[in-house]
């Protein structure tokens, strides 16, 4: 509705009304109108009617009229006054009804606003508390990733120590088997010389019996010095055979431990995957054996 209605013309609309004989009215002024809010132009109605009162008082003094119409002229304009004053009670008086009633909506008004109002800063404190706690979960979250991914690189560079160490102790074992190898065909042609040496001092012992009985005891000598190396021999094989198997039960450990390495560098797979699910429940990772 528009506002700021000339007092002119809510003067002019009422005097309107008055000369059809109908009672000013707030709604009757703005019907006359045309516009007009009714704040405003009851305001002016009540000083409309307090400007008809002195109107009709002014025109109570009429000195250039005959006595007789002069007073009947009065007469009838106090029993107008009079009806004036009677209308403009009634008409005070339904318009403190709507400004009473004006005043209760803007009350009403104003309270559901201030509820209203009340309920956004409630929602907004609940929204920036959501916010906040979102924040510092997310922080969370990121840090237990960031720590989750720290021990996946760390499984990844034990893992690759592990297999370098495996691939350094099967190299190991390859050599010793080597060796080994090489030992027992050493032994083997010692074996096969001293075989060859015992026979030719066989045949020779036959022949110069009196020559092998002087040189036997050199022979005997000769003799017990191969066999004490020949245990030397089998002494140092059988430590490289115990070496042999140390090796092959440190490579099985190994590759033990890898394969358990692999194991838990699944299951931390598994658990990062799920961590980046909202509804899984975040699995612990196991120590490293």
């Amino acid at each position: 509705m528009a506002v700021g209605v000339p007092e002119n013309e809510v003067f002019a609309a009422a005097d309107a009304v008055l000369a059809r004989g109908e009672r000013p009215t707030v709604e009757r002024v703005r019907l006359e109108l045309g516009r007009g809010s009714p704040a405003r132009v009851g305001g002016l109605l009540d000083q409309w009617w307090m400007r008809l009162a002195v109107r009709l008082n002014g025109e109570t003094r009429l000195p250039t009229l005959p006595g007789e119409v002069s007073q009947a002229f009065v007469a009838v304009w106090q029993q107008a006054i009079h009806l004036a004053q009677g209308v403009a009670e009634q008409a005070l008086a339904e318009q403190r009804q709507v400004l009473a009633a004006e005043h209760e909506r803007v009350a009403a008004v104003e309270d559901q606003a201030r509820q209203d109002a009340a309920q956004f800063r409630q929602q907004a404190t609940e929204a920036r508390d959501g916010r906040h706690a979102a924040e510092t979960r997310l922080a969370d979250l990121e840090l237990l990733l960031a720590q989750r991914q720290t021990q996946i690189e760390d499984l990844h560079q034990q893992r690759e120590d592990l297999s370098r160490e495996r691939g350094e102790a099967q190299q190991q074992s390859q050599t010793l088997q080597q060796e080994l190898q090489a030992l027992r065909l050493k032994a083997e042609q010692e074996r096969l010389v001293q075989e060859s040496y015992v026979r030719a001092v066989e045949d020779r012992a036959h022949r110069e019996v009196d020559h092998a009985r002087e040189e036997s005891k050199a022979t005997i000598n000769k003799f017990k010095t191969v066999e004490r190396q020949v245990e030397q021999l089998q002494r140092r094989l059988e430590s490289t055979q115990n070496e042999l198997s140390q090796s092959r039960q440190l490579a099985a450990a190994q590759q033990a431990r890898a394969a358990t390495l692999e194991q838990q560098l699944t299951e931390v797979n598994k658990t990062v995957g799920a961590k980046r699910s909202p509804s899984t429940r975040k699995p612990k990772l196991k120590s490293d054996p």
